[in-house]
């Protein structure tokens, strides 16, 4: 639970879940007043009822991609990975990718890998290569998988000697690229100490 959510009033708490699935001007109005909330959930349950009628403006999603709490820029990234008509949406989540907040950087990935983004191919090279925490080295190879360029086959390769979680993801990912490197790499994964990605390389075999 959020450490500011319970000083949330009740009221405006149930007013926000409501504007999310009814539209009308005083849900409009309960949404655009909570964006300003100083209480981090109103923030993000404010631009989920937003973004779910089209209530926010590029000036909306500016503030909350710089917002100060973590949890409203992971909120930008998360929504944006579902709303791929928002301006220069691509841009907001280049810019989570190099956040501070792992979890930040977990959604952006995420989000960019949705997007099927191929102007974040570079950057997200980077994370699957030189980040810190393994969550968002593991995100970056999905992304890359699913945006399938050839100039990160080398990458998602080289993930196949990260930690357990981020191989396995590298062994599905693979699965968006061709050549003789890729069938390599796969094979060598077959032989993989841990039993899951095995597993993985053995479901792919099912599905072949």
């Amino acid at each position: 639970m959020d450490r500011d959510e319970p000083t949330i009033p009740e009221a405006l708490r149930r007013d926000l879940l409501h504007a999310r699935h009814v539209a009308s001007d005083s849900a409009h109005d309960v949404v655009v007043s909570a964006l300003a909330s100083p209480h981090d959930h109103v923030r993000v349950l404010a631009l989920r009822a937003g973004a779910a009628h089209d209530w926010l403006y590029a000036p909306d999603w500016e503030r909350a991609t710089s917002d100060a709490s973590a949890q409203v820029r992971r909120e930008v990234a998360l929504l944006l990975a579902r709303h791929r008509d928002v301006l220069r949406g691509d841009e907001r989540l280049l810019t989570l990718l190099g956040d501070e907040d792992p979890l930040v950087v977990d959604a952006a990935a995420f989000a960019l890998g949705e997007w099927e983004s191929a102007s974040a191919v570079d950057q997200l090279i980077a994370v699957a290569t030189s980040h810190d925490d393994a969550r968002c080295r593991e995100s970056a190879v999905a992304a890359l998988g699913a945006i399938g360029d050839p100039r990160s086959a080398e990458t998602v390769i080289a993930a196949l000697n990260d930690k357990p979680p981020v191989r396995r993801r590298a062994v599905v990912a693979l699965t968006n690229f061709e050549g003789p490197e890729i069938d390599a790499a796969l094979d060598a994964a077959r032989e993989d100490r841990d039993w899951q990605v095995r597993a993985a390389i053995d479901q792919l075999d099912r599905d072949d």
